[in-house]
């Protein structure tokens, strides 16, 4: 999931554990904690494009990292608060300015996934991301800047699992994506992926932050502090089995659609599409072809459409198949991908899990997960999009436009039997 759900999730297991003793703190160290996992993502800094894609969601969200760096977390954070440096008026200026530019940072990300979906600057957005950042920034300065802080008195043992359950479930939430997650690593690179919720969907997570904002702002002692924790967690975890009704359905409107087809297939799978649990497409693989369609709730018929044939063209890349880059992907895409040859040369693979931002496949700048392959001495090389390559001429519209669902008219007529 994205960093906000994965910060808020953590912030109320934090909650949960240490809450009561220690107040808002607990949530702070609960969302530092339910974000670590994400750290891998520096390796893009150190690392070429597929080495870091092999490398994210591998041992930072596996169960080994889980069990086993919370006590060295707990234990460093133990210590801290053992030292008394957290009252230090210097340490809480330069605290305060971190968590500043942090706020700021978590704005600035909102605003860019907004970008990279509109293709431009949402102005209503980036003003509310300002205000909300702003009126946190306000809160910190009064209650934490100003004033004197209260002792924390939390042992090694609390703090261990706060640390625990806070990075264990960073993962398994992950897990019900598309992308996977490596959560046996370094026993096994198997892919855990429930593909019953999208990477961002904001009915999860928004009434989720609305029950946390509320806790937090009652005493550390109050019932309805613990009642209103708990109904972020049951919302989003009845939000999460109500994704997977939603997929079980889907997956019988595919078979049927296949079967009405008459097509043979070896394999399929259903995911949703980015930001809502509303519209959903689907592949399955076929000897040499694939098979794509897409599904809304508000379609009026139960059928996949627009229902689309992609040819594999795997022989495109015959020779290679044992070449580094091509094994990632594979591994990556769990072998739903397809080869096409780019307008200006060389060869496109695309991860056919992720589809297209239209629903179909005639631009090789509409598919969501794409990498340009280029042979360099003799050996097949991959690299992604970068950002401004991929949000160039990109437009959501037709995605938005389809997510509505369909009208009895807007179905193809039936072929003519001659």
């Amino acid at each position: 999931m994205d960093s906000l759900t994965q910060i808020t999730l953590g912030a109320a297991m934090g909650e949960v554990v240490l809450g009561k003793k220690i107040g808002n703190r607990a949530m702070l160290w609960g969302a530092i904690g339910g974000t670590l996992p994400d750290f891998d993502v520096l390796a893009n800094f150190f690392m070429d494009d597929m080495s870091a894609l092999a490398f994210h969601r591998g041992i930072t969200h596996s169960f080994l990292f889980a069990f086993t760096t919370p006590f060295l977390f707990g234990w460093l954070t133990y210590k801290f608060y053992q030292s008394g440096i957290y009252k230090n008026q210097y340490y809480k200026t330069f605290a305060f300015l971190i968590w500043s530019l942090l706020l700021l940072g978590v704005g600035l990300g909102i605003n860019f996934i907004v970008y990279n979906i509109g293709g431009q600057l949402n102005v209503s957005v980036l003003i509310g991301v300002l205000i909300v950042s702003g009126l946190i920034i306000f809160a910190l300065q009064r209650k934490y800047l100003a004033k004197p802080l209260a002792t924390v008195d939390a042992s090694w043992k609390d703090w261990t699992l706060l640390y625990f359950w806070a990075i264990v479930t960073h993962p398994i939430l992950d897990s019900f994506t598309t992308f996977g997650t490596q959560l046996f690593y370094p026993f096994s690179d198997y892919r855990v992926a429930f593909n019953n919720i999208s990477v961002v969907d904001p009915i999860y997570t928004v009434p989720f932050i609305i029950c946390l904002v509320i806790a937090g702002f009652r005493p550390k002692e109050s019932k309805t502090r613990a009642l209103w924790t708990w109904a972020g967690i049951g919302i989003s975890s009845l939000y999460m089995l109500f994704t997977v009704y939603h997929k079980s359905q889907v997956n019988t409107i595919f078979e049927r659609t296949l079967a009405g087809k008459g097509l043979k297939y070896e394999r399929y799978m259903t995911t949703p599409t980015i930001l809502n649990n509303i519209l959903w497409q689907a592949i399955a693989e076929g000897d040499t072809m694939y098979y794509h369609g897409m599904y809304s709730f508000y379609d009026e018929r139960a059928i996949m459409e627009p229902f689309t044939e992609l040819h594999k063209n795997h022989q495109l890349l015959a020779g290679h198949e044992n070449d580094r880059a091509i094994k990632i992907l594979d591994w990556f895409s769990n072998g739903y991908y397809n080869v096409i040859e780019r307008d200006q040369g060389g060869l496109q693979l695309n991860d056919l899990r992720y589809g297209t931002t239209t629903g179909k496949f005639g631009n090789e700048k509409d598919y969501v997960f794409r990498f340009f392959l280029k042979e360099e001495n003799g050996e097949m090389k991959a690299e992604q999009p970068s950002r401004a390559e991929e949000s160039k001429g990109r437009s959501f519209d037709t995605f938005f436009k389809r997510m509505w669902g369909l009208k009895d008219e807007d179905y193809p007529a039936p072929a003519v039997q001659q």
